[in-house]
């Protein structure tokens, strides 16, 4: 999809400054959007803390899951 935006020229410049050499612009947008869309996502799922109090916890992992490699575990 193409879209024109108009942006600041300041924070344009920082977010070249900051960015891995020769990244194109496109990429650039690609990642700030990308950025934005997992903080929205994580400040919603912060603001559902505790909105279900009733829910039974969640097992973060199960027997046999998790493979251990290197010290770390891995997931299969």
């Amino acid at each position: 999809m193409r879209t024109t935006v108009t942006i600041d020229d300041a924070l344009y410049q920082r977010a070249l400054e900051v960015a891995d050499p020769g990244m194109e612009k496109a990429d650039l947008f690609r990642e700030a959007i990308k950025t934005f869309v997992r903080v929205q996502a994580a400040k919603r799922l912060a603001a559902l803390g505790a909105a279900a109090p009733e829910m039974q916890a969640i097992p973060r992992s199960r027997e046999g899951v998790l493979k251990e490699t290197s010290g770390r575990p891995k997931f299969p």
